[in-house]
């Protein structure tokens, strides 16, 4: 079996209700670039899914944005 190279997270564009969202969506983006893994999402700047992708920027990581036409 080959290794895991990357990881897609597709979430809301939406902060939500809690400030926990956005911050568990850091952390997220942090253990995923912390990995040596490759972060692939919705391409969003904005909510917890721009978050996963920040925390993941901020640690270091890769990330691509993919947004559909």
């Amino acid at each position: 079996m080959a290794p895991i190279r990357s990881i897609c997270v597709y979430c809301g564009s939406s902060p939500g209700r809690d400030e926990a969202y956005v911050q568990a969506g850091l952390a997220l983006g942090r253990a995923i670039a912390d990995a040596g893994l490759t972060l692939v999402y919705g391409g969003g700047s904005r909510g917890i899914m721009g978050a996963v992708a920040n925390g993941a920027l901020e640690a270091g990581g890769k990330v691509t944005g993919i947004i559909p036409r």
